[in-house]
């Protein structure tokens, strides 16, 4: 039986669950792999810092220990970030090491690169781990949907929005208490920008779309927002209209180009990622072939993302064991086209505070009429202080006009305030 020796770059939440994996299950892999996989040294950075794993591995603070060691066969980066990681995974590749990954943020904006080095050196570079925590949909849409053209790719990507906005949906409490008792329970970060901004999500379909469209997307192609401006009301509004509230990354391959975005929509119940609560993840997929399909699990935590990180630990193995290199590298054969935000086309629900008073209505109506947006439905909600609150569900439209649109209502004087605007999904 051979041995495979890892040197793993990071030692945190992904790196403890690695560690726990192929201790815990070492027997199984073993049998599996026909090889004990032994990892040789970790890289951390404080030798003095106190370790809930343990096991017969070497710490140091030096990463050359690691990449020029001759005997390591596979490094797996789990220190996250874009540097140093980046430099070592190409300082490991031209070493003539294997690399297994779990790095959204470097992959998202230098995969094509990193997957040509390994290319060049005739390497593995598996990142599985990178999307979606231990949901397999790198695999899926590689390998398994291969023979498919992929048509769209509808994400609930990232656990601590999903968390908030469901909680928000089942209690009817407001964002930021949420935000609050999220942070407290460790699914939130004490700066929580990156998840609430969707920053996460973008980088995780940038990801996926440029595997899923075998076309190059980073995360700069990403349009992004976020969930910060969602409130109960909104909530509740939605919920009137047979629908909830989700932020969701979307990737659709149209006729002129790729509409990749993230951003809150609305989604009717009837939608298959509508069930899809707290802080857990899935992905929708529809090919030419295989119709709809849909990925469901636990998107981040030390176990299920060092389940993704040792089943690419594992084929590495194989690939060793048969001198091999099955890694499926850069596919972006295409150099399709990316849709300006002008030409999303979608419909929209426009909550605003208004005048009560005589034929508002029917203004609003004829200025939304002049740039050829009508509407599917109408709510009307009187408030104090002879005010009321409209909310405005349109027809598909493109953004572009919704937003002359919105130029003139805001010039309106009766219209107090315009005090959110969703896009809708799957109307």
């Amino acid at each position: 039986m051979q041995e495979i020796q890892i040197g793993l770059l990071g030692l945190g939440t992904v790196g403890s669950g690695v560690i726990q994996i192929l201790t815990q299950n070492d027997d199984d892999i073993s049998n599996r792999t026909d090889s004990h996989i032994k990892i040789k040294k970790v890289l951390v950075r404080n030798l003095q810092t106190p370790r809930s794993v343990s096991g017969n591995f070497v710490l140091t603070d030096k990463p050359e220990d690691i990449l020029q060691d001759p005997d390591i066969d596979i490094i797996v980066e789990v220190m996250g970030g874009i540097e140093p990681a980046r430099t070592y995974i190409l300082e490991a590749l031209h070493q003539g090491k294997n690399v297994v990954t779990a790095n959204k943020d470097l992959l998202a904006l230098h995969g094509h690169e990193l997957l040509d080095v390994a290319k060049e050196a005739g390497k593995d570079l598996y990142f599985e781990a990178s999307v979606a925590g231990g949901i397999p949909i790198i695999a899926a849409l590689k390998q398994s949907l291969a023979a498919n053209r992929i048509s769209t790719v509808i994400g609930i990507i990232n656990g601590t929005t999903n968390y908030i906005l469901t909680s928000m949906t089942e209690q009817g409490r407001d964002y930021e208490e949420v935000l609050k008792e999220a942070q407290t329970l460790g699914y939130a970060e004490a700066d929580p920008s990156s998840d609430v901004d969707g920053l996460d999500a973008a980088r995780k379909l940038a990801i996926l779309s440029s595997i899923a469209f075998n076309s190059r997307v980073t995360i700069n192609d990403v349009y992004v927002d976020g969930i910060s401006r969602i409130t109960a009301d909104d909530i509740a509004y939605a919920s009137e209209l047979n629908s909830c509230i989700k932020l969701l990354a979307i990737a659709k391959h149209q006729p002129d180009g790729l509409e990749i975005r993230v951003h809150p929509a609305i989604l009717p119940k009837s939608h298959p990622l509508a069930s899809v609560g707290g802080v857990f993840n899935a992905i929708y997929v529809i090919g030419d072939a295989v119709g709809e399909t849909m990925f469901f699990g636990r998107g981040a935590g030390s176990l299920p993302t060092g389940s993704a990180v040792v089943s690419d630990i594992i084929q590495v193995t194989r690939n060793i064991e048969t001198h091999s290199t099955s890694a499926i590298n850069c596919t972006c054969y295409n150099d399709l086209q990316l849709t300006k935000s002008d030409d999303f086309h979608t419909a929209f629900y426009i909550r605003m505070r208004v005048k009560d008073e005589p034929r508002v209505l029917a203004t609003l109506a004829l200025l939304f009429a002049e740039a050829n947006v009508s509407f599917a439905s109408i709510i009307q909600r009187q408030k104090a202080n002879e005010e009321a609150e409209i909310v405005l569900v349109t027809h598909p439209i493109y953004e572009a006009q919704l937003r002359e649109a919105l130029k003139s209502v805001k010039a309106y004087s009766k219209v107090l305030t315009i005090n959110n605007v969703i896009r809708f999904e799957g109307k």
